[in-house]
């Protein structure tokens, strides 16, 4: 791990997203909650929350963080559905890893939550689309 002691704390902000790409009959079973396992986007939600927690233990070099804040949300357009998630902390190093695994995983969840009725799904990005520090 890179030695962050001499760094300050500031307030840090991470925003990323993930979009899977799936049939509109899915997306219509996941709309009306028709899916045998349930309810498709707040397993996901929590799915993305808890893995932003537990960053540190998945990523070999990535600092622990105390996390102030993590959210997921779901957009559903046309072909699929956009997965933005948002990390925030007090910290010494940023929380951009965890924004990241939050969406991924959120993604997969709904990947596998779906996978009986859609076998062309595709997870087709996960990117950042910001990150911020300011001083406290």
């Amino acid at each position: 791990m890179v030695d962050v002691t001499a760094k300050p704390p500031m307030a840090r902000e991470a925003v990323a997203e993930a979009f899977i790409d799936l049939q509109a009959e899915t997306l219509g079973l996941i709309r009306d909650n028709g899916l045998k396992k349930g309810d498709v986007l707040a397993v996901a939600r929590v799915a993305g929350i808890q893995a932003a927690k537990q960053t540190q233990m998945l990523i070999p070099l990535c600092h622990q963080i105390a996390l102030s804040k993590v959210a997921v949300e779901f957009q559903m357009e046309e072909r699929g559905i956009r997965i933005t998630t948002v990390a925030k902390t007090i910290a010494q190093t940023g929380v951009e890893m965890e924004a990241l695994t939050a969406a991924s995983l959120a993604a997969l969840t709904i990947y596998d939550m779906c996978k009986a009725v859609d076998k062309t799904m595709r997870i087709v990005s996960v990117r950042l689309l910001s990150k911020t520090k300011s001083e406290i």
